[in-house]
C-alpha cells in the first residue's frame, strides 16, 4: 500500500501540472472503486479552476474553487501525468482528468480500492479526515504530545505510531525503519517508552519519512510515480523485509514477528 512518502511524492508530481489550470473534462471508465465515483462529476468539474493541491495523511486534496476532489490511492493506485490522449488506457485505468493545457492525470488501480470523492465542505472536516491525528512532519508532533497520547496505552509502541488517531501516515514500512533507528523494539509497551526515547523516535520518524520522500519512496508492488518510474528507498531498508539477514550495524540476525496482523522486523541487539 502506498504510504505517506509515496502519497506526498504523488502530490508533488501532479501539483505543477494542475495548479492554476482549468478542468476541461473528466473521463470516467469505472465508477466502482472503494466507494462509487459520483456520475455528476462529469457535469460539475468542467470549467472549474484548480486553486491548489494539498495532502492530508494519505489523501490528496484538489481545491477546485467551489469544492474539493479527495483522492485516495488505496492499496494499489497511482496517478500518471500524460501530455496527450494518444496513450490508450489500460485495463485498470479508471479515470482521466483533463485540464486546459492538454495535460491528463490518469488514475490506475488494479485492486480498485482507491477513492475519488467530491465535497463542498472543508476537506479537513470530512468524515474520512476530521478524526485524524497530527502530521508526523509537523511541529505539533513532538515529544510532549506523544507522551501524553501514550501514557495510558499498554499496547505495543509500533501499533501506536501506526494509529492514525495518534499520528497519521506512519505506515508499516516506515514504522519498522523508524523504530530501528530509534533503538526501540516494536513490541515494547507504548506507556513504558521514556520521554528521551520518544524524542529519539520522533526524530527518527521525521528523518525516515523525509529521506523516503527524497528517494522517491519505496518500490511497492503496483505503485509508480507520476512519470511512470519507481522509488528506491527500499535500497536503504535496515530491517523491513530482511528477516534472516544480518543487521547492517551489528550483524545480528534480523527477526520478524506479527503485530496487529502486520509483519514487524527488528534487530534483537540494536533494539531494546
Amino acid at each position: 500500500m502506498p504510504e505517506l512518502p509515496e502519497v506526498e511524492i504523488t502530490k508533488q508530481g501532479i501539483e505543477p501540472f494542475l495548479t492554476g489550470q482549468t478542468i476541461e473534462k473528466i473521463v470516467l471508465r469505472n465508477l466502482q472503486l472503494r466507494w462509487p465515483i459520483p456520475r455528476k462529476l462529469r457535469t460539475i468539474l468542467p470549467g472549474l479552476k484548480i486553486a491548489s493541491i494539498a495532502r492530508r495523511a494519505k489523501y490528496i486534496l484538489i481545491d477546485c474553487s467551489t469544492g474539493w476532489l479527495i483522492i485516495h490511492l488505496g492499496m494499489s493506485g497511482s496517478l500518471r501525468v500524460l501530455s496527450s490522449s494518444n496513450e490508450a488506457p489500460a485495463k485498470h485505468d479508471h479515470y482521466d482528468l483533463h485540464v486546459s493545457d492538454n495535460t491528463i492525470i490518469r488514475y490506475r488501480d488494479p485492486r480498485k480500492f482507491g477513492a475519488l470523492i467530491w465535497t463542498t465542505i472543508n476537506p479537513n472536516n470530512h468524515r474520512l479526515i476530521s478524526h485524524l491525528g497530527p502530521e508526523p512532519l509537523d511541529d505539533e508532533f513532538n515529544r510532549d504530545f506523544l507522551y501524553q497520547k501514550l501514557r495510558t496505552k499498554s499496547s505495543s509502541i509500533k501499533l501506536q505510531i501506526m494509529n492514525n488517531q495518534v499520528v497519521t501516515g506512519v505506515g508499516n514500512i516506515y514504522a519498522n525503519e523508524s523504530l530501528f533507528h530509534a533503538g526501540i523494539r516494536p513490541t515494547r509497551r507504548a506507556n513504558e517508552v521514556s520521554r528521551p526515547k520518544l524524542e529519539r523516535l520522533i526524530a527518527a520518524i521525521k528523518k525516515t519519512l523525509k529521506r523516503a520522500i527524497q528517494a522517491g519512496g519505496s518500490s511497492l508492488q503496483d505503485f509508480y510515480l507520476t512519470d511512470g518510474s519507481t522509488g528506491y528507498f527500499q535500497q536503504e531498508y535496515m530491517v523491513y523485509g530482511r528477516e534472516g539477514e544480518s543487521c547492517h550495524k551489528c550483524e545480528t540476525t534480523i527477526k520478524s514477528i506479527t503485530l496487529g496482523q502486520r509483519s514487524s522486523f527488528y534487530c534483537p541487539k540494536c533494539q531494546k
